[in-house]
C-alpha cells in the first residue's frame, strides 16, 4: 500500500472505546523519528482524530542537568582532554549558557569526535594527556562504545577512559506507560534501537499494557506505515507488536552487538531528565573493565544529581509527551537554536529543535 493510500485509510478509521473527544495519541520514542515526522509534515497530513507526540527518544535531551554540571566542572582539569559528539558540546547544564563549548572558551580542552574510536586514536597520539570519551546514547551507540573499551583493553591503553552516561530504552518506556499524566494509545518504537535489540524487545508493550506497538523506519513512508499499523490495530481493537522495518530489524536483533554490550556494561539505577530516577535504566561499566571507567578513575561526583532547569524551561514535560514544544512558554521566544535554554532545542534529534526548524514559531 502506498503512503497516500495509507493516509486515506487512516482518515476513514474510527477509534472507539476512548475518552470522548480525545484524539488517538501515538508517541514516537526516537529522536530521529521526531525529525522525520516534522520534516515530512506528517502531523498536518493526519486527521484531527490522530495525534502524534514525541517521547524521551533523544539521549542528549534526557541527560539530566546535574550530570552535565558535573561534566562541565570535570572538563576544566588541565590533565584531561574531554571528547564527545557534537550535539552534546552545546547542551547547557543547570545554568544557561554554561556548556562544554563555553568551558572550552575558558581554557578546557574539549574536542568533538565522530566515534569513541577517534578518542582512542587521540589517546595514542597524546600520551601526556588523559583522553576521556563522554558517552551518551541508547542501545544504538552502546555496541560501538563497548567495542572501543574492549579494544583499549587489548591494546593496554593507559590514558583512555569512558565517562558513561548511556541508558537503556525499555525502562523509560515503562515509566511513560505507568505515568497517568502520559496518555498514550500506541507507540512507534525506535528502529535504530530495535536493529540492535530486536523487535521482540518491545513485545512487553502489547503483552503487559494492552497497547499496539510498531517498529518503524526513518523516511516519511516508513513512519506513515508505522502510524497506519497502529491506527489499524486500534480500529480493530487488537494489540500486537508489528515490525514495519523488516529490511533492517529482525526479531532477535544483532547478537554480536548485544554480546559486546553484555560483556562491558551492566544495568544500574540512573536519572533521566523529565523522568527522574529509573531503576536499572543506566549502563554502568562492569568491574572487569573499571580501568576504563572515567567516573571511577577520576572520582567524579554528582553524575546522579537531578536538577531541573530554572526559568520556565519545560523540556522534561516535552520528553514525557505531556506538552508539545510550542506549549513551552520559552519556545521560539527566549529559547531558540541560536540561544537555547534547554537540550530539546539544542540536539539535532530534539523535539523543540524539530518544531522550530520545520513548523515555525507560534
Amino acid at each position: 500500500m502506498r503512503s497516500e493510500e495509507m493516509l486515506a485509510a487512516i482518515r476513514g478509521m474510527r477509534f472507539d472505546g476512548r475518552d470522548a473527544g480525545r484524539p488517538l495519541t501515538l508517541m514516537e520514542v526516537c529522536g530521529t523519528h521526531t525529525m522525520a515526522i516534522a520534516k515530512a509534515g506528517l502531523r498536518q497530513l493526519l486527521p484531527p482524530s490522530v495525534r502524534l507526540i514525541s517521547g524521551p527518544g533523544c539521549p542528549v535531551c534526557v541527560t539530566p542537568a546535574g550530570a552535565l554540571d558535573a561534566v562541565l566542572d570535570f572538563a576544566m582539569r588541565e590533565d584531561v582532554i574531554l571528547t564527545s559528539y557534537g550535539d552534546l558540546l552545546r547542551v547547557p547544564g543547570s545554568r544557561r549558557g554554561d556548556h562544554l563549548l563555553a568551558r572550552r572558551a575558558k581554557g578546557a580542552d574539549v574536542r568533538m569526535v565522530y566515534s569513541p574510536m577517534d578518542a582512542l586514536e587521540l589517546a595514542k597520539k597524546t600520551p601526556g594527556k588523559q583522553i576521556v570519551f563522554l558517552a551518551v546514547g541508547f542501545e544504538t551507540t552502546a555496541p560501538g562504545t563497548a567495542a572501543c573499551i574492549l579494544t583499549a583493553q587489548e591494546e593496554n591503553a593507559d590514558n583512555f577512559s569512558v565517562l558513561c552516561l548511556m541508558k537503556y530504552t525499555v525502562p523509560a518506556l515503562r515509566a511513560i506507560l505507568n505515568d497517568p499524566a502520559c496518555s498514550v494509545d500506541g507507540l512507534i518504537c525506535p528502529g535504530h534501537v530495535a536493529a540492535i535489540t530486536g523487535s521482540d524487545a518491545f513485545d512487553f508493550i502489547p503483552r503487559e499494557y494492552g497497547l499496539p506497538a510498531a517498529v518503524g523506519g526513518f523516511d516519511g513512508g516508513d513512519v506513515i506505515a508505522a502510524v497506519h499499523a497502529l491506527c489499524d490495530m486500534r480500529a480493530k481493537g487488537i494489540a500486537q507488536m508489528v515490525n514495519c522495518y523488516e529490511r533492517v530489524v529482525s526479531a532477535q536483533g544483532n547478537r554480536a552487538a548485544l554480546a559486546a554490550m553484555e560483556a562491558v556494561f551492566e544495568p544500574a539505577d540512573d536519572v533521566w531528565r523529565g523522568l527522574g530516577l529509573l531503576p536499572m535504566s543506566g549502563m554502568r561499566i562492569r568491574e572487569a573493565y573499571s580501568r576504563y571507567d572515567a567516573a571511577k578513575r577520576f572520582n567524579i561526583e554528582g553524575l546522579d544529581r537531578d536538577i531541573e532547569k530554572a526559568g520556565g524551561c519545560r523540556c522534561g514535560d516535552v520528553l514525557r509527551g505531556v506538552i508539545a514544544p510550542q506549549e513551552c512558554p520559552l519556545f521560539g521566544r527566549v529559547c531558540t537554536p541560536a540561544d537555547p535554554v534547554g537540550p530539546c532545542m539544542v540536539s539535532g534529534e530534539g523535539a523543540c529543535a524539530a518544531a522550530y526548524k520545520y513548523q515555525g514559531i507560534v
